[in-house]
């Protein structure tokens, strides 16, 4: 498949892009060039290959998940402006 004026056209109307004479030329060489590399990918013998899923056989090594208590909540309201018993007090924010 060779990318022409009219590809390029229809692209830009598609993805809503204009381009002027220079840059509709530089995209069309690079999708060419995109093109023929996928086209030296298919020429590749890939019989006996098996998918690659994953980079590595590593397994992600992650810490366990601990619930630890920081800050008490008592703790946490000391410093704050307005308070309700055990809540942030803050403006609304939603109308009813």
């Amino acid at each position: 498949m060779e990318i022409n004026n009219e590809t390029v056209d229809k692209i830009a109307r598609l993805s809503k892009l204009s381009f002027s004479g220079e840059e509709k030329e530089a995209i069309k060489n690079d999708m060419n060039k995109m093109l023929d590399f996928v086209g030296k990918l298919n020429e590749v013998d890939t019989e006996g290959v098996e998918p690659l899923i994953h980079m590595s056989d590593e397994v992600n090594v992650l810490r366990p998940d601990v619930n630890v208590a920081s800050i008490s909540q008592e703790d946490a309201l000391k410093n704050a402006p307005k308070k309700d018993s055990t809540y942030f007090k803050i403006p609304k924010v939603l109308n009813s």
